[in-house]
Order: C-alpha cells, then structure tokens, then sequence
C-alpha cells in the first residue's frame, strides 16, 4: 500500500528556480499590464483629435475620463472578490475580453453618452486586470525575487502607457483617433485567447480549494520535475480555506487596521499620481516653459516611476516594505513640494519631478506588492483589487480637486504644497503599519544570491 505523500506548493515554488513555466507567466501577465496601461491613457492621448472631430469643449470630455475611472473602481472590488472565489485565470481571461471588446467598441462610437457608457464597461474590465496579474505573478514567484518580480511585472502598465503615447502619435494623423481603439481593443483579443490555451491556475489556489490535483501535478512538474507525484500524493498550502466574504475577511483574524491603513495610502498615493499626471504638463507650460519642455517634465515623472519600481523592489528584498516605503513617501512630499517653488529652472524641475516619480509612481508598485504578500492566499486578490478601488477614489478627487484649486488661482507654490500633504500621510502611515502587521521582509542569503 502506497503512503500518503504531502506537498506543500509554496514551499516547493519558494525552493525552485525561475523556469521557462514561470517566465512565460510573467509574460502573458505583463503583457496583459501593457495593455492595461495602453488602454486607460490612450483616450488622454486622442481626446484632442475627437474634440476637433466632434467640435465640443475640453470639459464636455471629463465625464468620459471619470466614467473610465468609476469603472475601474467598480472592477478592481468586482473582479478580486470573484477570483479569490472561483480562481484568478477564469477571471483575468474574462477581464480581457471585457475590455478587448469594449475598447474596440469605443472606436464605434458616434456620440458623447454611447462613449461614456462605453468607457465605463472598459473599465471594469481593466480594473480586473492587474490585482489579478499581480498576484498570479506573486503565487509563481519564489519567496526570495517575489516581490522584486510583482514590482517589474507591474512596470508593464508604465511601458503600455508610453507605448501608447508613440503608437497614437503614429497612428492618428495616418488613420484617425478610432484607429487606437481598434489597435488597443484587438491585442488584448489575442492576449485572452493565448491565456485560454497557455495560462495556467494558481497552484496555491487549487490546492487550497482542492481541486484538480491532475492539474497541480502537471503544473507543479513544470517548477520542479522531482516533485512526487503519484495517487497518494496531497498538495496543501500553510494555511487553511476559509468561507464567508471576501471583503468581510480582510476585516477578520487582525486584518483590519493593516487593511484601513493600505486602503489609506491607495487613495493618498494615487491621488497624488493621477494629480500629477493629468496637471503637471500644464502647471509647467503656465510658468513660462515651452510645450515641449512642458511634456518632456511629464514624461520624466513617468521615467522615474519606471526606474523607481525596480529600484524600490531592490531595496524591499533586503530592508523591508516598512522602512523602505515609509522613507520614499517622506522623500516624496519633499520633492512635491518643491516643484512649485518660484523662479525653479528646468534642470531643478526635472530632478525634483525625476524623484517624485521614483517614490509616488514606483512606490505604488510596491504597495499593491505589500498587499499581495499581507493577504492569505484566499484573499490575495480581494485584498490587491479593494486596495486600488479604494485608491482609484483619490484618482477622481486629485485631477478634479487640483482644477478647483487652480480655477480659484492657485499659484503653483500653493497648489504642490498641498500635493505635498498626502504624501505625508501616507509616509505616517506607512510607518504606523510596523505596530499593526509583521515586518515585510525577504530574507536572501548569499547563496541565493550567487545562484541567481
């Protein structure tokens, strides 16, 4: 008679080495990101071509771009609190196809409400996808480059997003504005139906459920091929299922101070990013600064955003989120702060803007990142996805907040001054989360470090 053989997932994906399995993983994920972020800057980047088009004011498009964000809010809850109950491929596939779909259908439309509606449904397609990506990359990830592995994968949205920038440059005064919706609704199709036939699901996930153990085996193989497999083999993970709600849980078993507090730096941190994002350009332009120079500033937050994410998740994998980024967010407020000060030269502008990406955009990064590793395995999307709804609330208030301000006459001084305040909190924060959760930390030993 054979004897029943345990195997714990994590422990045998925490021991692996990063294979061509996992890295085609990463792949489809990151590809999915790319589109992610291609898709939700792309209406910024046409929205010229169809206000001429379509001879409106630059306001009657705002409800277009806030339906957009209301949908992404209503997805990142949605989708989450689904794919902890029914897995995060089915979900992240679905999601895809949503706003594959819808994107496509925005190059169909012929009036300001259909696009609304429209941008709406896109949205809460692209809200599924990157609590979802995020922590299928994290659930393939080895303990010791998981983190630093979620940050780069996530990094994808940036690139989409600039991507998007040079595709539509290209494509609009040969093609027309619809033909970006065409280009960023057809990718996506074919992401879903590569996910269909290659992706595969969160072992974690299966073995929590107990569910197709076939399936965990031959997944599992593809990690490690000396893993036992057999009839009597049972795959576990250190913790067990849990019933109920999603949501509810993350309040339960001492989640929820560490959820109130990340649900805090989500909407601070993204009120901040998208504030700086939608107004920087312009607040540059105003201060007697050429339109290029103006755009060149924009993309520098976005540049160090990219550099900081990598950069952060270094320096997480050795010290810790806690002190790593309740320090970036505490740089952060300094270097906001001093965007707006008088008489600045560009060179200071795009060194003080260089560090407020590095810590606002990359240290967004590494907070869906902090949740990913906080939440149990059955709450690990509920937990990434509740966190940037959450956050995707600031996104609304800060570009619309910041206009206010500026309508009133706001000078530049006073407006970053105020940008300031949130990414203070969030540093108090940050630091207050020591008291209320373990110490992330991933520990790497020189081995480790030699072998990879």
């Amino acid at each position: 008679m054979q004897n029943a053989t345990k195997i714990d997932i994590t422990e045998v994906v925490d021991k692996g080495k990063i294979g061509a399995f996992q890295i085609g993983i990463y792949f489809i994920c990151a590809l999915c990101l790319i589109m992610d972020g291609f898709d939700v800057q792309a209406m910024g980047y046409v929205a010229p071509a169809i206000i001429r088009d379509w001879k409106i004011s630059n306001a009657a498009l705002t409800p277009v771009f806030t339906a957009a964000l209301f949908g992404v809010l209503v997805g990142s809850l949605l989708f989450s609190m689904v794919a902890d109950r029914i897995g995060r491929r089915p979900v992240l596939i679905v999601a895809t196809l949503v706003f594959s779909l819808l994107t496509l259908l925005t190059a169909r439309a012929g009036s300001l409400g259909t696009l609304v509606a429209i941008r709406f449904f896109a949205g809460v397609g692209l809200g599924g996808i990157m609590p979802n990506a995020m922590t299928l990359v994290g659930e393939y990830s080895p303990r010791r480059v998981r983190v630093l592995l979620m940050m780069l994968i996530s990094n994808g949205f940036n690139a989409g997003a600039v991507l998007g920038g040079f595709v539509s440059a290209s494509l609009i005064p040969a093609f027309g504005w619809r033909s970006v919706f065409y280009l960023g609704g057809a990718i996506p199709f074919v992401i879903a139906l590569l996910m269909v036939f290659s992706l595969p699901e969160s072992l974690q996930f299966l073995a929590l459920r107990g569910k197709n153990p076939e399936k965990i085996t031959k997944w599992l193989k593809r990690i490690d091929r000396t893993a036992p497999a057999g009839s009597g083999t049972t795959y576990v993970v250190p913790e067990e299922r849990r019933g109920g709600v999603p949501m509810v849980n993350l309040f339960r078993e001492g989640r929820a101070a560490g959820t109130i507090l990340l649900w805090i730096v989500n909407f601070m941190n993204l009120l901040n990013l998208y504030f700086l994002s939608s107004w920087l350009p312009t607040v540059v332009r105003d201060a007697g600064f050429s339109l290029s120079n103006a755009v060149l500033v924009g993309t520098t937050l976005q540049i160090g955003g990219t550099i900081g994410t990598i950069f952060l998740g270094w320096f997480i994998g050795r010290l810790g989120f806690i002190p790593v980024l309740g320090t970036s967010f505490t740089i952060a407020c300094a270097s906001i702060a001093l965007i707006g000060q008088p008489a600045a030269s560009l060179g200071f502008l795009f060194v003080v803007v260089f560090v407020a990406g590095l810590t606002v955009v990359g240290g967004q990064g590494a907070v869906n990142a902090l949740a990913g590793t906080y939440y149990p395995t059955n709450l690990r999307s509920t937990g990434i996805g509740s966190g940037l709804g959450v956050g995707r609330i600031g996104a609304i208030i800060g570009p619309t907040l910041a206009g206010v301000l500026m309508g009133n006459n706001w000078a530049a001084r006073e407006l970053f001054y105020a940008a300031a305040i949130p990414a203070f909190v969030s540093a108090v924060v940050m630091f207050s989360l020591h008291w209320v959760m373990k110490p992330q930390k991933t520990p790497i030993s020189k081995s480790e470090v030699m072998a990879h």
